[in-house]
């Protein structure tokens, strides 16, 4: 059976979407047969010892995902769609499709595919190291990410965003950028996976409104709001798992008991103090190049003003990064649900207050490693100091 005809067979019980997401099955179809390897199912039955219960590395609403390894020595990651997930179902269409073309050092690599019978499954590199939040919201094991890592797992995952939002096929909004949808390998080069809620983003437009979907405290407030979805929704989850990674701590569990709403709006008060090292890790201290720390803090903070149209460019961001900027703007007050915002305010003016609304998440987890859900976001900005005082500050509890 040729590869074209199998791809076709794999879309068959898919058809119940409107004719656009037809059209988007047809490009699959065409993509896969042209550029992706077909496994056959006997081979992934091998490598995965029968999808044995202890390959199993986790699951969610499209099914398990398992680990195996190829008769070539390749570790592998098998996501097998459940027959029973309608929205499994959208989501494996959804993350094939956006994936079949993609190649880059920091998003998953997306090997192959495979059908058999009513079996479906995606075929993807295997990431050693299992997910960002797996190893930074653990105090026993949070310490392997010294802040050398941090900084490179900061600067890998930037230039996976502009991958995807200027120099892939397309313009691809992830939609869900979180720390458990950032993968490590072996050397701790970080890896954007989970694209199940992912979108092509039309080049004429300045955004899209759609229907919200993403994880509690990493939505952009217009886009929680509003429903308004552009590459600076991804920016602005950018910017938080920037401060998570700074800090150690959580944005969605932050301690409400403390004079802050959440991480965000702590770690800004930090920087107007100019106590922007207060931010940071206690753990890792020790391994901190200061200004370095200073940079990312404002970085974060930029990232999450509660204006899209002054969170920077991803570009701007990998730019900022790899050279010691000679002046960076300072950021406005970051943005949260039920926030409000005057379109393009010159940097520098600070943004209107609300109190945060607060909302639910239900999660999900896929073995690749990720997890998905619904709602709430929060903010605020900063600047630098000495990493010997008061490393503690009035530090949220994680």
């Amino acid at each position: 059976m040729k590869t074209k005809d199998i791809i076709k067979s794999m879309m068959k019980p898919l058809k119940f979407y409107t004719h656009k997401e037809g059209s988007k099955e047809a490009d699959l179809q065409k993509i896969a047969a042209q550029e992706q390897k077909q496994f056959s199912f006997d081979t992934l039955v091998k490598a995965t010892d029968k999808f044995h219960p202890s390959h199993k590395l986790g699951e969610g609403g499209f099914g398990p995902v398992f680990k195996g390894k190829l008769l070539d020595g390749r570790e592998i990651a098998v996501k097998m769609l459940s027959q029973h997930s309608r929205q499994g179902q959208k989501e494996f269409i959804n993350e094939a499709k956006l994936l079949a073309r993609v190649q880059h050092r920091n998003v998953v690599n997306l090997l192959g595919y495979c059908t058999h019978g009513e079996d479906k499954l995606l075929v993807y590199e295997y990431v050693s190291n299992e997910s960002l939040d797996k190893l930074l919201f653990k105090p026993d094991k949070r310490q392997l990410l010294d802040w050398k890592k941090r900084y490179e797992v900061v600067a890998g995952i930037a230039k996976g965003l502009l991958y995807l939002h200027e120099d892939s096929h397309s313009c691809i909004i992830h939609r869900d950028i979180k720390a458990s949808n950032i993968l490590l390998d072996d050397k701790w080069i970080p890896k954007i996976a989970d694209f199940g809620m992912a979108r092509l983003f039309p080049e004429d437009q300045t955004h899209v409104n759609t229907r919200v979907a993403g994880t509690n405290g990493y939505m952009a407030p217009e886009y929680v709001m509003h429903g308004h979805l552009s590459v600076k929704a991804d920016v602005f989850s950018f910017g938080v798992v920037v401060l998570e990674l700074i800090s150690g701590q959580k944005n969605s569990s932050y301690n409400l008991a403390l004079d802050t709403h959440n991480l965000l709006e702590w770690a800004y008060k930090l920087f107007k103090k100019s106590k922007s090292l207060e931010v940071l890790d206690p753990s890792i201290a020790s391994t901190a190049d200061a200004e370095q720390v200073a940079l990312c803090v404002q970085i974060g903070l930029l990232c999450t003003q509660s204006d899209p149209n002054l969170r920077p460019s991803m570009r701007r961001v990998v730019v900022l990064l790899s050279k010691k900027p000679t002046s960076l703007e300072e950021p406005t007050r970051p943005g949260f649900p039920g926030s409000r915002y005057r379109r393009s305010r010159p940097p520098g003016a600070s943004s209107s207050q609300t109190a945060s609304t607060g909302a639910s998440s239900s999660t999900k987890t896929d073995g690749t490693h990720g997890t998905t859900s619904t709602m709430t976001v929060t903010a605020t900005t900063t600047t630098a100091r000495s990493l010997g005082s008061d490393p503690r500050g009035k530090r949220p509890v994680g």
